[in-house]
């Protein structure tokens, strides 16, 4: 295990390895090291102007797998990125490799992200009145629900770029408490269509998991995403895995459209985001 201090910032990995290409970039002002995909990432900022700096190529501690494959990764999510670039997902601005590595970098947003489970594991996540998550869910509702609506509202440009969304749970949700803004991040593992279910147990939170995405070779696709937008609305609107009424926080009405989604025969929900999206929006505005 080795220990490295830069600038304020310190942090483990398993290896030892040169830092001074970040140094160059700007000052380190936080590092984000818990990240199970193998990243490690940085807030940096020189001259007034503050970036997030996503890198793979280092034996993180809570990483298990091989650096070279969580490099692949990376570089494959870039063209992702530039594809499904949206005014909800943070952009990125720059990308290249480095020292048996590669780096991204994107705009620093000032939101928080609302599965900040370094800084407070479930139960604390749920009940801690600094938790992110919390904080969140003590929002009127009329913002929870503006900020779902761009959730929604990404996944449907999504759809119409060809793409289905793979590893989306509420630790790819950055909520800005001041301004009142949600960003979509981490879209790393979204895939073009077709996509098959070649992992059995795929990447994501079972919290918000279609059965589709535990089986091996099945069709990865609109009527998925349409599961996983629906258990991300009772993550955020409701109670995550207790879909009950009396849990849910929003109209009766807004609940039938949800629970649509969520139907684990997947005939049985709306055949894309799109649609569950238009649906969503005549019933709250009929409301």
């Amino acid at each position: 295990m080795h220990t490295f201090n830069l600038d304020k910032i310190s942090f483990q990995l398993k290896e030892n390895r040169s830092f001074k290409w970040l140094t160059d970039l700007g000052e380190v002002f936080t590092v984000f090291d818990e990240q199970d995909p193998g990243n490690l990432c940085f807030g940096i900022e020189k001259d007034g102007q503050k970036k997030f700096v996503k890198f793979a190529g280092a034996k993180t501690m809570e990483y298990e797998g091989e650096p070279e494959d969580a490099v692949i990764r990376l570089k494959n999510s870039v063209s992702t990125y530039e594809n499904l670039q949206h005014k909800q997902l943070i952009k990125l601005v720059d990308h290249f490799e480095v020292d048996h590595g590669y780096v991204m970098i994107f705009d620093w947003f000032d939101g928080e992200c609302l599965h900040s489970h370094w800084s407070f594991p479930p139960p604390h996540k749920y009940t801690h009145p600094d938790s992110p998550f919390y904080r969140y869910k003590h929002l009127p509702i009329k913002q929870r629900l503006d900020s779902f609506k761009n959730i929604l509202e990404f996944h449907v440009h999504v759809e119409k770029k060809g793409y289905v969304a793979v590893d989306f749970y509420d630790g790819s949700i950055l909520y800005d408490f001041k301004n009142n803004v949600t960003k979509i991040c981490d879209i790393d593992f979204y895939q073009k269509k077709l996509f098959f279910n070649n992992m059995g147990r795929m990447w994501g939170s079972e919290r918000f998991m279609s059965p589709e995405e535990f089986e091996y070779g099945a069709v990865i696709d609109e009527r998925t995403n349409v599961f996983n937008m629906g258990s991300i609305a009772f993550g955020l609107l409701g109670r995550e895995l207790d879909h009950s009424f009396e849990k849910w926080d929003a109209s009766q009405d807004l609940y039938d459209v949800v629970i649509k989604a969520v139907q684990k025969d997947r005939g049985h929900r709306y055949a894309s985001v799109e649609e569950f999206y238009n649906t969503w929006l005549k019933v709250e505005n009929y409301g």
